[in-house]
Parts: structure tokens; C-alpha cells; sequence
């Protein structure tokens, strides 16, 4: 039975994925805690998704003039940080297939370039078989001009009949 490579970057793509979870958890409450970052990285991104998203949802049930009222510090750094850690996953998933798709776009590359060499190898020996063919085609004429050139024997006198015993 063949075996075939074992597919070990795929797994180790899929190992990078199932750790983005836990570090972006980690993220988060690191974000939840620290105030630099939850006052300019969770909380301006969060009000900004909560305001879309209450005005898409009053324009879906018909109302069109409503103030949105911001999300309260603590639901607005809760929904931030959610929203961090989901980029972080996005990111690395994003990440994991690109890097992926320039994988397989190398070997395909070099494949390409494998069957490019295999096909100019073939030609060159294609040209020199070709020219080896010429050359003894050359050759065979000149051994036939050579032998038509030469005397023709002389006949031999054919032997004389026999006379028959009676």
C-alpha cells in the first residue's frame, strides 16, 4: 500500500486556528481590564457597531428619525472586546489561508516548472535524434553510391549440360 505525504502544514494551519481562540480570549480580558485600551480600542468600535446596528434594526421596523442612545461603559468595553477577539480569529484565519493558497500556489509553480524542463529536455532530444537520423540517412546513401559505383562481376559461364544415361 503507498502512502501518500502526509499533509503537515494543513494540520498545523488547523492547530494555529484552534489556538487563535484561547489568545483571543486572553486578549479580551486583558482589554476588559486595561483603560488605555478599553477607552480607545473596545469602546469607540463597539458604540459604532451598537449605533449601525440599532439603525438598521429601527429602519427595518420603520423608524426613521429615532436618537440612538450609546451603549453604557461596560457593555460597550464587554461588546468591544468581543468584537476584538472575533477580528483576532477573522485575522488569523485569513492569515492561515493565504498562506495556504501561496503554498499551493508555489507548488503548483513548481510543478508547472518541472513539466516546462521535462518538455524542453524531450524536445532537445527530439532535435538530436532527428539530426542522428540525418546523418545516417546520409550515410546510407553514401554506402549505396559507393556500392553502385563499384565493377559488377563478370558473369560466370553457366555449366554445361550433362548428358542423360539411358
Amino acid at each position: 500500500m503507498v502512502v501518500g505525504a502526509f499533509p503537515i502544514a494543513k494540520l498545523l494551519y488547523l492547530g494555529v486556528r484552534q489556538m487563535s481562540k484561547p489568545v483571543a480570549n486572553r486578549i479580551k480580558a486583558g482589554a476588559v481590564r486595561s483603560e488605555f485600551f478599553k477607552n480607545y480600542v473596545c469602546l469607540p468600535p463597539a458604540q459604532l457597531y451598537h449605533w449601525i446596528e440599532m439603525r438598521s434594526k429601527m429602519r427595518i421596523m420603520g423608524f426613521r428619525g429615532s436618537n440612538i442612545k450609546p451603549l453604557n461603559e461596560d457593555a460597550a468595553a464587554e461588546l468591544g472586546a468581543e468584537l476584538l477577539g472575533e477580528a483576532i480569529i477573522f485575522l488569523i484565519g485569513t492569515g492561515c489561508m493565504v498562506l495556504e493558497y501561496s503554498r499551493q500556489a508555489s507548488n503548483a509553480a513548481r510543478k508547472e516548472e518541472e513539466l516546462s524542463q521535462t518538455i524542453s529536455s524531450l524536445q532537445t532530444q527530439l532535435g538530436e535524434l532527428a539530426l542522428s537520423t540525418e546523418i545516417m540517412d546520409a550515410q546510407l546513401r553514401e554506402v549505396n553510391r559507393l556500392l553502385l559505383s563499384l565493377p559488377s562481376p563478370a558473369p560466370h559461364p553457366a555449366p554445361a549440360p550433362t548428358p542423360a544415361r539411358v
